[in-house]
C-alpha cells in the first residue's frame, strides 16, 4: 500500500535572480554556508513579492478544446522505438534508484512507475493512476517547493538518484526546475526533461495553439551545452516529442546561477519559435531501445555504493554517445 503525504497548496511566480557580483561578493566575505543562508531569505522575499505584485501568480495554460493541425507539416524523422514512460520505466528497473522526484504529476502516470520513496510536485496534480510507492505530493509550483529550507528532508538525506522534470513547458520554468534539481542529485544520478523534441514550430510555441504541446523548453538544452559542458547531454527519440538524459552532475556546480540573466533572454525569445532542424528531423538523437539496453546504467548505481569521484564517473559516461 503506498503511502500518500500530501502538504499545503502555494502558488508563486518566480522574479529575478540574484545579481552575479553579489553572489561572489557574498561567497568572498561571509562563506558558502552563510550565502547560501542569505539566498534562501531572498527567495522567500520574493516569493511573496510576487504573490502580492502579481495579479495572476504563475502563468497557467489551458487545454486546447480542439485538436489543431499546424499549418506547416510534422519534419520527417525516424520513427521512435520507445514512449518517454517506457524509457522511465526502463530506468527505474536499471538503476534501482533510493530515491525518486518528479515535477509535473498531472494524473501520476509516470510516478506510477516508482517503487521507491517519491515526492512529486505538481500544484494541480489529479491523480487517478495507482501509485506504489512511499511518496510525499506537494501541490505547488516546483519554484515555491524549491524555494523552501529543506525541500527534500522526506529522503533523509539521502541525493536523488533519479529525476524527471515535466512541468510548466516553457523554457524558464524547466531550466529552474533543473537547477534546483541538479542541486539535490547524486552526481552518479539521472534527470529526464520531457518535451524536448518539438515536431514544429507551432507545437514549440510559448503561447499554446496546439492540442499537442511541448512548449520551448527544447532551448534548454543548447543552454546548458553552452554553460555546463561538464554535462553530459542526450536527447532521445522517444515518442511523442521526445526527452533529454542529462548524466554527469554536479550539485555544487553555481555556473547556471552566475549566468541566469544571460540564459533567461535566451529562454524569452517570443513566438514564432525556430527549432532547429537537427531537433525537429531528431538527426543527433539516440535511440531509446539501444540506449536503455546500455551496462552504462548499472555502472552508475555501482558508484553510488561508494563516494562518487569524478574520474571515475567521467570514464563511465565516456562510453555512452547519443
Amino acid at each position: 500500500m503506498a503511502r500518500v503525504v500530501p502538504t499545503e497548496t502555494v502558488d508563486m511566480g518566480e522574479t529575478v535572480a540574484i545579481r552575479t557580483s553579489t553572489g561572489r561578493t557574498l561567497r568572498k566575505v561571509i562563506g558558502s554556508r552563510r550565502t547560501e543562508a542569505v539566498r534562501r531569505w531572498e527567495r522567500k522575499m520574493r516569493v511573496g513579492a510576487a504573490r502580492k505584485l502579481s495579479p495572476h501568480g504563475t502563468p497557467s495554460v489551458d487545454k486546447a478544446k480542439h485538436a489543431y493541425v499546424p499549418a506547416d507539416p510534422f519534419a520527417e524523422f525516424p520513427e521512435p522505438t520507445r514512449s518517454r514512460h517506457q524509457v522511465l520505466r526502463a530506468l527505474h528497473r536499471q538503476l534501482k534508484p533510493r530515491t525518486y522526484l518528479e515535477v509535473g504529476v498531472f494524473t501520476g502516470a509516470s510516478l506510477g512507475l516508482s517503487r521507491t520513496r517519491s515526492i512529486g510536485i505538481d500544484p494541480a496534480y489529479t491523480i487517478t493512476k495507482e501509485i506504489q510507492c512511499e511518496v510525499q505530493l506537494h501541490r505547488t509550483t516546483s519554484d515555491e517547493f524549491f524555494s523552501r529550507p529543506d525541500p527534500v528532508a522526506f529522503f533523509d538525506g539521502v541525493p536523488i538518484d533519479l529525476a524527471f522534470i515535466d512541468g510548466m513547458h516553457l523554457a524558464e520554468f524547466a531550466l529552474r526546475d533543473f537547477m534546483n534539481v541538479e542541486k539535490h542529485m547524486s552526481p552518479a544520478g539521472v534527470v529526464l526533461i520531457d518535451d524536448m523534441l518539438p515536431r514544429n514550430s507551432l507545437e514549440a510555441a510559448r503561447d499554446r495553439k496546439t492540442s499537442a504541446w511541448a512548449g520551448d523548453v527544447f532551448k534548454v538544452a543548447d543552454i546548458l551545452r553552452s554553460y555546463r559542458p561538464d554535462l553530459t547531454i542526450i536527447p532521445v527519440n522517444t515518442s511523442p516529442t521526445g526527452v533529454v538524459i542529462v548524466l554527469g552532475l554536479d550539485p555544487t556546480s553555481r555556473v547556471l546561477e552566475d549566468n541566469y540573466d544571460a540564459a533567461l533572454a535566451a529562454c524569452l525569445a517570443p513566438d514564432p519559435q525556430i527549432v532547429p532542424e537537427e531537433t525537429l528531423r531528431r538527426t543527433h538523437t539516440a535511440d531509446p531501445a539501444s540506449l536503455i539496453a546500455s551496462p552504462v546504467w548499472g555502472k552508475l548505481a555501482d558508484l553510488r555504493k561508494k563516494t562518487v569521484n569524478r574520474a571515475a564517473l567521467d570514464k563511465v559516461l565516456a562510453n555512452l554517445s547519443a
